[in-house]
This record gives structure tokens, sequence and C-alpha cells, in this order.
């Protein structure tokens, strides 16, 4: 079989003009780069919108599920069965696309081209917010060299700098040495796990945009006051570099289905979802519109439902369930390098895994289910078989697609049974709620009340995709229950919306918070180990006046 990149190179695309076309967009609409890709810079507003499809997956595996190369397939597929649909996927990150990972266009007959162009430097997106980012850090550098009028104590600045490439050496260095500045610790993080990536794609507007980049939480002052990026007036320059970045690309599958790629924040460690903006324009020009979150559906789809379907007002009207029989398998304790011969015991014993997730997305969010089965050579009929028997008695119905190897052909069942699904009425409800349940215990409602005065955040996991065993010896793969998750660090990214709870066991280095370090940290180690909580803290009364100011910008930073 030819590689994915022959693949590509054999295809022959269309003229970005008639995709836009082909979604009702002028050529006055976009914004060309090149033959082959485009800026959408006009909008579509107050239009029907049309029927969102999540995809997501079980808990990965270390090849991946194939959430994109199903998305792209059914998609395509869907096409393929006369409905008028788009994409709406993230743009790839070069670290993964020069690590294992590799790229993040799709695979085989199911991918988004110029596939290169996207892997690689696509529009400069993620360059511009690597550019925006690092100038917040800059600024913030200089001032404090140039007399720090704000009194900015150089041991708490949380602000870390980025680069879009895996570099393990600049996860901490120091800056500022021989007389060039202030001389502190700094850390560098991968764009896509920066704070201004996750702003980007939460922003409804250039108007938004820049009121988010303002409320970065930089660091304290001496008296123990958060420094806002606002106060040292960067927003504006910020803002001015991401105004091409903010408006969605649109390209094009190898079949030719209209296709808007647009940010592309972690999963692990952000919200692994692709911009609202972009979504919205989806939803506005295509009665179908499939998109993916990242991860597992513990992680990305629950992030998806839970923080970008609050933000953005938008919900699923169905969800497919990416799996693999190898990954069943290996998740019911197959060994990793027999994974291609037949093995029913170990694939019943990880089947648990897929129903819980069919589970979750059903009865905690009440959205119907779809699952897609990415079919492999090695799948025998028997298990193939078990496979169908098992999610039909757990309440969903399972298509087995070859999108890989057919395309939109191969994913035409799916798409059958997904515009059912999608047909079905229901109504998303959240696993968690912001506001304090007026029949909680008093000692409950204190605690939400507190975490509301310091302004209401989504709680988002950093994870690997190994790190929900980190208790468990040995490492379970399968279906876990009453698991206990050790929590290293709390860090708050104020104008995302979001607190990280990063895992211990996978974060050794970890990245400098604002909850890291001092008397904070020692708090936080205290309430672990089961101490009573101390109320006299004064960074908590801190927080509540900050918490004052985000409810009086609309109560909610997002």
């Amino acid at each position: 079989m030819l590689s994915d990149i022959e693949i590509a190179h054999k295809c022959k695309m269309k003229d970005i003009g008639e995709i836009a076309a082909e979604l009702g967009l002028k050529e006055k609409d976009i914004e060309r780069y090149g033959r082959y890709k485009a800026k959408i810079t006009t909008l579509p507003h107050g239009k029907k919108r049309g029927k969102l499809v999540l995809v997501t997956a079980i808990n990965p595996t270390a090849s991946g599920e194939g959430k994109t190369t199903v998305s792209i397939g059914l998609a395509d597929g869907m096409r393929k069965n006369g409905k008028k649909v788009c994409l709406a996927l993230r743009e790839p990150s070069l670290g993964p696309v020069f690590g294992i990972k590799g790229g993040a266009a799709g695979g085989g007959y199911a991918q988004v081209v110029p596939m290169e162009d996207i892997n690689l430097h696509f529009t400069g997106d993620l360059h511009a917010i690597t550019a925006a980012n690092n100038l917040l850090a800059a600024m913030l550098d200089n001032h404090i060299f140039r007399g720090n009028a704000l009194d900015i104590d150089p041991e708490k600045i949380y602000f870390r700098r980025c680069l879009d490439m895996n570099d393990r050496a600049l996860r901490n260095v120091t800056v500022g040495r021989k007389g060039e500045g202030v001389e502190r610790e700094e850390h560098f993080e991968i764009t896509a796990a920066s704070e201004v990536m996750a702003i980007l794609c939460l922003a409804t507007s250039l108007k938004d945009l820049k009121r988010r980049l303002g409320n970065i939480i930089v660091g304290e002052n001496r008296k123990g006051e958060y420094v806002f990026a606002r106060d040292l007036k960067a927003e504006g320059s910020m803002c001015a570099l991401l105004k091409d970045a903010i408006k969605p690309n649109l390209v094009q599958t190898l079949e030719g289905t209209p296709a808007i790629v647009h940010g592309g924040p972690f999963a692990n460690i952000a919200h692994g979802c692709n911009s609202v903006m972009a979504t919205y324009a989806a939803l506005s020009l295509a009665d179908y519109v499939v998109t993916e979150a990242g991860f597992g559906a513990d992680l990305g789809a629950e992030k998806f439902l839970d923080t970008k379907c609050r933000v953005a007002g938008i919900q699923p009207d169905c969800v497919v369930v990416v799996a693999t029989v190898k990954a069943l398998k290996l998740h019911g304790g197959a060994d990793k390098a027999n994974l291609s011969g037949e093995d029913l015991g170990a694939l019943e014993k990880g089947l648990p895994n897929l129903f819980k997730h069919i589970e979750n997305i059903k009865n905690v969010y009440g959205k119907p289910v779809v699952v897609a089965m990415n079919r492999f050579a090695s799948d025998t009929p028997a298990e193939i078989e078990l496979v169908m028997k098992s999610v039909e008695a757990a309440g969903a119905k399972a298509v087995f697609t070859d999108v890989f190897l057919q395309g939109g052909e191969g994913g035409r069942e799916l798409a059958d049974a997904v515009v059912s699904a999608a047909e079905e009425k229901s109504g998303l409800t959240y696993a968690y709620d912001l506001r304090p349940d007026r029949k909680e215990d008093q000692r409950h409602r204190e605690a939400r009340v507190r975490r509301q005065r310091r302004g209401i955040f989504r709680h988002r996991r950093a994870k690997d995709r190994r790190s929900g065993s980190a208790r468990i010896r040995p490492p379970s793969r399968h279906h876990r229950q009453n698991a206990v998750f050790p929590v290293r660090r709390r860090e708050t990214s104020c104008a995302a919306g979001r607190v990280h709870r990063a895992r211990a066991r996978h974060h050794r280095q970890g990245r400098r918070g604002v909850h890291r370090g001092g008397r904070g940290q020692h708090h936080a180690d205290a309430r672990a180990r089961g101490a009573p909580r101390r109320r006299t803290h004064r960074r908590g009364r801190k927080r509540r006046d900050l918490g004052a100011e985000l409810t009086a910008e609309g109560r909610c930073v997002y």
C-alpha cells in the first residue's frame, strides 16, 4: 500500500474557491493562502445551525485509535450519501509531528490536504501564537528590569515562554544572567499547551480575544496581589499579532469535502478542541458538522461537553466513540507484541473500557452514541461478532468501518448510523454544576462559594495516556473503579477560565504554577495528607478580590 504522503501527492485537489463555493462562501469571504488554503474572513451570523457530531474514543493506546481518520472518513461518507457536511478539526503541533505520534491530518485515504502544509507551517497560526505568548513574557521581564513600577516579585512569576517543538532542555532554564535583566528561573512549554492557545480557541471575536488576553495572570507583586497582562498594557500588542490567526482556515479532504482546521490546544493539558469560531462557522455553513476531541472520552470529550459547549452555547446531536479490536485486547491484558492474533478472552476483558465510555455519554451527558470500530485486516469474524453483540447489549450500535483503505466509501454505513442517531431528540446535561446546590450541606456549600469567589473555573486534568494507572500496581488497562489519582499541583489559567490539576507520576519536571511553592504548596501537601484546612490564608483574601473583579466583568472568565 502507498504511504500517507504518497496518497496525498496523488490527490488532484480542487481550487479553494470551489471548496468555499460548496459552503456558500464567495471569493470576497475568503483570504487565499495559495491555491489550496484560505482564511475565512467573513463569518456567517444568524443562520440556522446544522447538526453537530462529536468524535471521541476509548482510552487511547500508544498507536492511537484513529479519531481524526474516522472523522474525515465519516465526513466523506456523509458527503457520498448526499449530505452537506463540513469538518471542523484542530491544527497539528510541530512537537508531535516530529515526535513519536507524527502528523495529525488523518491517514490512508481519509486525509485532509495539502497534508504537508497542514502538518508543518500551515497558515502560520501557531507561530503567531508563539510570538504573542513570548511578547508578553518579554514585556514582563523588561518591566522588572526597567524599574518594576508594579513591584512584581521575580520569585512569583507564573507566565511561561513557549515554543512549538519538543525541547526538553528548555523546560527549566535561568534567564537574565550576566546583567541582561533580572536573573530568575524560567520555564518553556509547547505552544499547544499555552494559555494563549486556549484563549484563541475560546474567543468569539477580536474584541473578546483582547479582553481574555488582558485577563492573563502573569504573577504576583510583593503584596501578594495578582498582576495581569492588562497591567503591563500587553493585550493590544498581543491581539495585533493574532489578528489573522483568529480567522478559521479552510482546506479540503482527499475527496473534496470542506474542512475547517483551526486551533490546536492539547487535550491532556488544555481543552483539546478546535476553536469556537471555527465551530460556529461550520455549523452556519453546513447541515452536518463533524468535529473531534482529543484523547479518550473521559478527557477530551468531557472537556468538549463540560467546557466548550458551555462557552459556545452548543451541544452535539450525536457522539461517536472510536475503538479498535487491537486496543480492546490491549486493555484486556493481551501482549502488545501479539495483538494481531485472535484472542477472544482478552477482547472480552477489554470491552468494559468501551462500555464505561458509552455509559458516561448516554447516562451522564444524555447523548446518543454510535461506536465506530476502526477495522484492521487482522480482525477475525469471531472478534467482530463478539464486539457487535456486546455493544448492542450495552445500548449502542457498533459499525465496523474501513475509511483508512476505502475513504468515504468505507464510511457510508457509519454515516447512515450517525445521521439516524443525530435525529433522536436529546438534551445535554453536564457532569457538574457551576452553581451551588441549595440542598447540599453547609460544608460543601462553603467550599463551592470559596471557589466561585476566586472566579468560576473548569477543572482540567493534565495527564498522559498512561497516567490513569498511577496508583494501581500492576498498571491496569481495562475499566478501573475506585482508583486514586494523586494531584501534585494546581495551576490557574485565569483568562482561559480553567484550573489545571497536574498528575504526579508523569509530570516530574513540573511547570511553575500559582499553587506551587511556598506556603500554598505546603498547605496543599498538608490537605493531601488529611490535615485540616487552615482558614487564615492571606492569598485566599486576594483570590476573593480577584473573583469579585471577574464577576463584575460578566461572572465568568470564559
